[in-house]
């Protein structure tokens, strides 16, 4: 009797935690898992990777050369397009008016420490010229975040 209770148990805790007959945790593997593509988005082993989040903010420059301001903002959506095509740059968008002055966001990719995100920022003319600011905040998200990219570039019918 005292060993049917030990099998018995030991059957309920292997299917109440999941355990299947091969040691794989079944209730937390993912049967979809693809190797191949975690490695190459830099996936960690829940699909995740840190990102730098920044927040695009109204800058102090005081310009009112329109046509200055213009070639400013001109250049900054040329660089975001640079930097979409050097793999540098996974979103970018406006924000709606709101009361913190916050403009936009970028989400940056492959980009290795704070340091190199503000070098990488320093490229905006709109920044350079201080007609934005940002602030930047490490961010963990899918790994899979970049894939979108691929279609994205397939349903807009006017460039910015």
């Amino acid at each position: 009797m005292k060993y049917m209770l030990i099998i018995l148990a030991t059957i309920v805790a292997n299917f109440t935690f999941g355990q299947s007959k091969s040691g794989k945790d079944t209730l937390t593997a993912n049967p979809n898992y693809d190797k191949e593509l975690a490695l190459k988005l830099g996936a960690d082993e829940y699909g995740m990777k840190n990102y730098f989040l920044v927040i695009l903010k109204t800058g102090t420059a005081t310009l009112t050369d329109k046509e200055r301001i213009s070639e400013s903002f001109r250049g900054h959506m040329d660089n975001i397009n640079r930097l979409v095509d050097a793999g540098k740059l996974i979103v970018a968008g406006p924000l709606a008016k709101n009361e913190n002055n916050y403009r936009g966001i970028f989400i940056l990719n492959n980009i290795k420490s704070t340091e190199e995100a503000n070098e990488l920022l320093q490229t905006d003319p709109a920044i350079k010229n201080g007609l934005l600011d940002y602030e930047i905040f490490t961010w963990y998200g899918s790994a899979a975040l970049p894939e979108y990219l691929h279609s994205s570039d397939k349903i807009w019918k006017s460039k910015p």
